[in-house]
């Protein structure tokens, strides 16, 4: 059969369907059961004012995600997610000859017990934790802050990060001895002392054109752990053969889990304008809401 006789055969199969009403069949039903899923859908958190990096959002993952990151069954539909979602933040790192930590307020390390809700320094300076770190003279805050730095006599540059959905908050990169250089620098602010050490400092930041790639090219629902062992919804998923991608990108207990649904293919459409009636947080919508919260 010539390349010409196969192109009029598949060409009077599509028309057949379409008068036959056959043509879109399978998106229409992927929409139907979709938008009449019943799964415990949760909105997204907001995130509030915290000392700790951690305790917020980890969308400094995107920038650089291993390849590994996402899961699905198909290793080019991963790739090309795995491409647009690194689009959605960027990265810049600037260094500081002259930086004042005095300006730094807040943490990367691992929230300590008893001070995951504090928002500042000064809080935490004050709490039960805080108050056993005793800074009463100029020699303890050196003896202090040199438990959390050992370098900082040696004018070693630190690191910092910075996020745009934690707004101007800098916090520091050390992993240990949190605690203690929060009570140091609340210290320093208290007194007044300079302290300017040179610092390199990576700023994160939404991007405006990368959220407008993703939302052009994916949808992206927030599922809740329940539907991966929900037989309706996975039904729709690995019956139908749709191109999907998944990411796990919250860290709390219980976090929704992403599902990114290629707008290219009918079907995975369809399943991912269903799942928004269906009550399912929409990822790109919260991202671009929280984008608009920090401009404003």
């Amino acid at each position: 059969m010539s390349l010409s006789e196969s192109f009029t055969i598949a060409s009077r199969l599509s028309a057949l369907a379409q008068r036959l009403g056959l043509k879109g069949r399978g998106p229409r039903v992927v929409f139907e059961r979709a938008r009449s899923l019943r799964l415990p859908f949760k909105p997204l958190p907001i995130p509030t004012p915290s000392i700790w990096w951690q305790a917020g959002l980890p969308l400094h993952r995107l920038a650089d995600l291993p390849r590994d990151a996402l899961s699905g069954p198909v290793q080019e539909d991963k790739a090309a997610a795995r491409t647009v979602l690194m689009g959605v933040v960027e990265r810049e790192v600037v260094h500081l000859d002259d930086f004042d930590l005095r300006t730094i307020d807040g943490l990367c390390g691992a929230p300590l017990e008893g001070a995951t809700h504090l928002n500042s320094f000064e809080e935490l300076a004050a709490s039960p934790l805080g108050r056993s770190i005793r800074i009463i003279s100029y020699k303890d805050f050196l003896k202090t802050i040199s438990q959390a730095m050992p370098r900082f006599l040696a004018a070693e540059a630190i690191e910092l990060r910075q996020a745009s959905w934690h707004g101007e908050r800098l916090f520091w990169r050390g992993e240990q001895q949190g605690a203690v250089f929060a009570c140091a620098i609340a210290y320093a602010r208290l007194r007044g002392l300079e302290v300017t050490l040179p610092a390199d400092l990576v700023r994160y930041r939404l991007s405006v054109a990368g959220l407008a790639e993703l939302r052009n090219r994916y949808h992206m629902a927030a599922m809740p752990a329940q539907a991966w062992s929900e037989p309706a919804f996975m039904s729709l998923l690995l019956d139908h053969g749709l191109p999907y991608s998944r990411l796990s990108l919250l860290r709390y207990p219980d976090a929704p889990e992403c599902l990114l649904l290629p707008k290219n293919s009918e079907e995975a459409n369809a399943l991912g304008e269903g799942l928004r009636l269906a009550g399912a947080p929409d990822v790109i919508d919260y991202l671009e809401a929280l984008h608009q919260r920090i401009a404003s």
